[in-house]
C-alpha cells in the first residue's frame, strides 16, 4: 500500500487542525511529533492494516475523506495514528491495540469492533455501523453526534442501560456466534461480549467476508 504524504512538523499538525475545525479536545491527547499528511481525499482499495504501516512520522492525517474497501486493523500495540478531517467510510474498523483514530466527521461502517484497547477513539460526527461490537472495556471517548445501528456490548459497556439487549444471532452471521460450552481462551479473543466469538470474528473480518446477516458494508 502506497500512500502519498508529506511529513509535518506537530506545529504544521495543529496548524491544519485549527483550519480544519477539529476541535482541540480531540488532539490534545496525541503525540506532539511528526504526522504523515496525505493531502486531499483518499481511497484505499483493501485493507487498512494499521500494524504493518511504514510511514516516516507517528501517524497518518488524512485531509479530507477516507474511503476503505476493506477494514481498518489495528491488533498489535504501537501502531501509528490515524486522524481523518473529512468522514471515513470502510467495510469495517476492528481496534484491539493502542489505536488513536479520530475522526472529524461521520464514520459509516458494516461493522465497528472494539476489544480491549488502550486507545483514543473520537468521533465527532455520527457512528453509522450495521453492528458496533464493544468488548473488554473498550468504548469510544467521544461520539460526538449520533450511535445508528445495533450495538452489541456487556452490560457495563451499553449505550443505553434502559434499552433492550440485542440478541447476536438477529444481527451477526452464525460463523461468528458463541456457541454454549465455548470457554474464555485465546481463541476468543478474550471478548465478554455476550453471544460473540471474538476469534472467529476477527479471522471474517480479516478475510473480508461479512460478519452481519445484512451484508459487508454500512
Amino acid at each position: 500500500m502506497n500512500i502519498t504524504t508529506t511529513l509535518h512538523s506537530w506545529d504544521e499538525s495543529v496548524a491544519l487542525f485549527e483550519r480544519r475545525a477539529l476541535p482541540e479536545d480531540s488532539y490534545e491527547n496525541l503525540y506532539e511529533e511528526e504526522y504523515d499528511v496525505h493531502a486531499g481525499d483518499l481511497a484505499i482499495e483493501g485493507h487498512f492494516d494499521l500494524d504493518a504501516a511504514d510511514l516516516e512520522g507517528t501517524g497518518y492525517i488524512v485531509d479530507g475523506d477516507l474511503t476503505v474497501g476493506g477494514a481498518i486493523l489495528n491488533i498489535d500495540d504501537g501502531c501509528p495514528a490515524l486522524i481523518v478531517l473529512g468522514d471515513l467510510r470502510a467495510a469495517a474498523v476492528y481496534l484491539e491495540g493502542d489505536a488513536k483514530l479520530l475522526v472529524r466527521g461521520d464514520v459509516r461502517v458494516g461493522a465497528f469492533v472494539g476489544n480491549m484497547t488502550e486507545k483514543l477513539v473520537m468521533i465527532n460526527g455520527d457512528l453509522r455501523a450495521q453492528v458496533t461490537i464493544l468488548s473488554s472495556e473498550f468504548g469510544p471517548d467521544l461520539i460526538g453526534g449520533t450511535l445508528h445501528g445495533p450495538v452489541l456490548a456487556p452490560p457495563y459497556l451499553a449505550p443505553d442501560p434502559d434499552a433492550a439487549p440485542v440478541a447476536p444471532e438477529s444481527v451477526l452471521v452464525p460463523e461468528v456466534l458463541r456457541t454454549e460450552g465455548e470457554d474464555d481462551s485465546d481463541e476468543l479473543r478474550h471478548f465478554d461480549t455476550p453471544g460473540v466469538h471474538g476469534g472467529r470474528l476477527l479471522e471474517r473480518i480479516e478475510a473480508g467476508l461479512p460478519v452481519t446477516l445484512a451484508g459487508p458494508r454500512g
